[in-house]
């Protein structure tokens, strides 16, 4: 190995050993600091060097001896009277030893992965111990959830068509699921992370991430509860139902991107407008901020294997409309799977498009007409669990909304 890399990579290393030795230090370890770091580090890059002509054997003597210093150190700390239970830097300099192994050894992307990683953890402790403290039981098994239906259930999926149309794929079905779990999961954290009391623009922002129109049943029914909540619950609503929009624009972008070129310009249009017709709403509060109703963690099993069923049903429903109705069933069927959910005609829509199936200049005008069909729905239930005052400024203002969307089907040539 020319000379010229080998100080290349231990200069490296050093630089990696100085950024977690000076957080260490930062936080006054007992243990390592901002020496200590870069000495480790540049010994592992040493060890994972001298490994090329002399073996692996040294790299791991090496971790030996660390190990070794790191208990001597610990055990003159106990005796100092300076107990400590944790093992935070222990770890991180054995971690840090690795780092220079992995730079000595022409892994220099993965070793400074490693070292931010250590760094940030490291640097916000006290965050990450007070997001652990809000962390509730049901929060628990929601994450678990969501491992078991997305590094368990989905591997053991059989990446084949099946169905008589030949577009049932039990792989991207469940992989539509962990999608839509994944972000409603991540809604909630988010949620989880601001806290009970959020502004107006953070509860529709969540509440469309995790379903506007379960956002729209909670502030309908708290508005009939508490009338002076209705300028609320409306901003809240539309907000939400603005998300959906983009909501579904990075569903697309995820599952097929080359489909934004059509779908993009006309459904973008959709959100500027509903984005337009939020803020004017959010104007009328005056900042107002009150606690946000939400649901639990939006994993369950049953409710994600409901989605996947409906998926696969709507995947069915229209190849079969497209097969013996033409493009009248197929708007027919997307009007009535947006009526309550736009993950499953806007996923099963796409994923028809990428397979050839559909041509795209349809496809977007379907995800459209459930749109569509979805704000009608929602009108309806703020008026039928909300009161007056909610009703008329729903209907107004997604009024608005439908008209834009008749004019976009009817006008817009793509």
């Amino acid at each position: 190995m020319p000379h010229l890399t080998v100080i290349e990579d231990l200069l490296i290393a050093l630089a990696l050993g100085l950024l977690v030795g000076l957080q260490r230090e930062w936080s006054k370890s007992r243990i390592a600091g901002i020496r200590t770091f870069p000495l480790i580090t540049l010994f592992g890059a040493l060890t994972s060097t001298l490994a090329q002509t002399t073996g692996g054997w040294i790299v791991g003597a090496g971790l030996l001896a660390v190990t070794a210093m790191l208990v001597v150190a610990d055990i003159a700390k106990m005796r100092s009277g300076a107990a400590d239970p944790g093992l935070t830097t222990e770890i991180a300099a054995l971690a840090m030893y690795g780092v220079g192994a992995a730079v000595a050894a022409d892994m220099v992307v993965p070793a400074i992965v490693i070292t931010g990683s250590v760094a940030v953890l490291l640097q916000f402790k006290q965050q990450l111990h007070a997001f652990v403290a809000r962390i509730e039981e049901a929060d628990l098994r929601a994450a678990a959830r969501l491992a078991l239906i997305g590094l368990v259930i989905l591997p053991a999926m059989p990446d084949v068509a099946y169905g008589p149309y030949g577009v049932l794929n039990p792989f991207q079905v469940w992989l539509m699921v962990v999608l839509i779990v994944g972000i409603s999961l991540g809604a909630y954290v988010s949620y989880r992370l601001l806290g009970a009391e959020a502004g107006a623009w953070a509860a529709g922002l969540l509440g469309g991430l995790i379903s506007s129109t379960a956002t729209t049943a909670t502030h309908a029914q708290s508005s009939r509860q508490e009338p002076t909540r209705s300028p609320l619950a409306l901003a809240i609503v539309v907000t939400a139902s603005a998300v959906v929009f983009a909501r579904v624009l990075v569903e697309v972008a995820v599952v097929a991107p080359a489909v934004l070129t059509h779908a993009g310009p006309p459904l973008g249009a959709m959100l500027a407008l509903m984005i337009g017709l939020a803020w004017l709403c959010q104007r009328r509060l005056s900042g107002a901020a009150e606690a946000v109703a939400t649901a639990g963690p939006p994993t369950g099993l049953r409710s994600a294997i409901a989605f996947g069923a409906l998926y696969a049903v709507v995947l069915l429903a229209v190849a079969f409309a497209k097969a013996h109705f033409g493009n009248q069933g197929l708007y027919v069927v997307a009007a009535l799977s947006g009526l309550t959910d736009m993950d499953a005609i806007t996923l099963s829509t796409v994923q028809l498009i990428q397979a050839g199936s559909l041509k795209a200049s349809v496809g977007w005008r379907l995800i459209l007409v459930g749109a569509l069909a979805n704000l009608c729905f929602k009108a309806g239930l703020a008026a039928a669990v909300g009161t007056a005052s909610l009703a008329r400024g729903v209907a107004a203002y997604f009024g608005v909304a439908v008209a834009a969307g008749a004019l976009i089907l009817a006008f817009w040539t793509s």
